[in-house]
């Protein structure tokens, strides 16, 4: 496995960076370095637009939709130095992560056009519809109904915990079509228009100040016959194909974000003379050893991927990270003392690693908890027994 970058490779990075810097610190100024995800919706769909033209905005999807055809290594470093310059959370990163390869792996030539373009250009967001008030982390438990009428399909039930859907114009949706099916059997996987009166988003405000999150409502929602990835039935392939997808190349951007992290509770630590507290220097160390093994475990993670397989490696990648940002989180607090539980002026806003420390306690829930992952690990991975499941078949 190669862990170093050759001299092109290295010119791409250097584009790269010079690009980033040049609209971050001029045009986009206003959006650098912002951590909410929230924030300056507008604006944040402006930038999409602009990384569209430039041809940033998915480097590594094929040029004929809108991408660079860029390598892995090309794609890591994008990542990297888009985290390093301090570009803001990306506003459709569902559409790029996760629709967009979906759809490369699963769709017709004709979704393709339809769809891939408009992503890569920054005109259409996405959010996505898998978690349900009973079916979270048990994605096989969704109630959620879809069935054709006409030349539609038409969907009733309850998705939550629906990211940025308030912000968004379509939404990937897992239904059970099949009547009677029970568990992974008779799913299909539905590309849905938001802006439709069947719809209906409502935001769920979190303890951090911050409605990220929605609960969407489907009430005779409709959408075009062909918009399904696959057959009727093959939802449950396509959306463990996604989750491969989910754990692809923008966990190294996310593990610049960690870095980003990290050096501000170090930063934090020497200014307020915790960095002198023995056990606190001990933790840095061990959050500075796991996020370099977590560079290297994603490296290896991603030497395989693309295709829509859920690779083995990625298997653990979930539980690794969400777990060292916990930890952080709680690191964090540790070394702000009494100064981490006050937010400064009149807002419901907390400063960066208070409002880390909130967040992060999320990171071992959504994408399935810890304890999925544990038991996704034991079958899948070890090939342990199957953890009984009720009546599911």
């Amino acid at each position: 496995m190669k862990l170093g970058f050759s001299p092109d490779e290295e010119a791409f990075r250097a584009e790269a960076a010079a690009w980033l810097t040049a609209e971050l610190g001029g045009a986009f100024a206003d959006v650098r370095g912002l951590a909410s995800l929230t924030d300056a919706p507008e604006r944040r769909r402006d930038w999409e637009r602009r990384l569209g033209e430039a041809g940033w905005s998915c480097v590594g999807w094929p040029k004929a939709y809108g991408g660079r055809d860029a390598t892995l290594a090309e794609q890591v470093i994008f990542a990297e130095e888009y985290a390093r310059a301090g570009g803001p959370p990306r506003l459709n990163h569902i559409g790029i992560e996760l629709a967009g390869p979906t759809i490369l792996a699963f769709g017709s030539d004709e979704q393709k056009a339809r769809f891939l373009p408009a992503i890569a250009k920054g005109e259409e967001i996405w959010c996505q519809g898998y978690s349900e008030p009973g079916a979270g982390s048990d994605l096989a438990n969704v109630r959620t109904r879809a069935w054709r009428e006409g030349d539609d399909w038409v969907i009733e039930g309850q998705k939550v915990w629906t990211s940025l859907a308030q912000f968004s114009d379509w939404i990937f949706v897992i239904a059970r079509t099949e009547d009677g099916s029970k568990g992974p059997k008779g799913l299909s996987f539905l590309l849905v228009p938001v802006d439709q009166p069947g719809v209906t988003v409502r935001p769920i405000h979190q303890i951090t100040g911050e409605a990220e999150f929605n609960e969407t409502f489907f009430d005779g929602a409709r959408t075009d016959a062909a918009n399904i990835l696959g057959q009727p039935g093959d939802g449950w392939k396509v959306a463990m194909g996604l989750l491969g997808f989910e754990r692809g190349v923008s966990t190294l951007a996310q593990q610049m974000g960690f870095r980003n992290e990290l050096d501000a509770v170090i930063a934090t630590a020497r200014a307020n003379g915790e960095a002198r507290n023995p056990l606190i220097r001990q933790r840095i160390a061990q959050a500075e050893i796991g996020l370099k093994l977590m560079r290297y475990g994603a490296l290896r993670m991603l030497s395989d991927a693309g295709d829509g397989r859920l690779n083995p490696a990625a298997l653990t990648y979930k539980i690794q990270w969400a777990t060292w940002r916990r930890d952080l989180g709680e690191l964090a607090m540790d070394v702000l003392g009494p100064a981490g539980e006050t937010a400064p002026g009149g807002d419901y806003a907390f400063p960066a690693l208070p409002n880390l420390f909130l967040y992060s306690r999320a990171d071992t829930i959504y994408g399935g908890t810890n304890e999925i992952q544990r038991n996704i690990i034991a079958e899948r991975a070890l090939g342990l027994p199957r953890e009984p499941r009720g009546d599911l078949k």
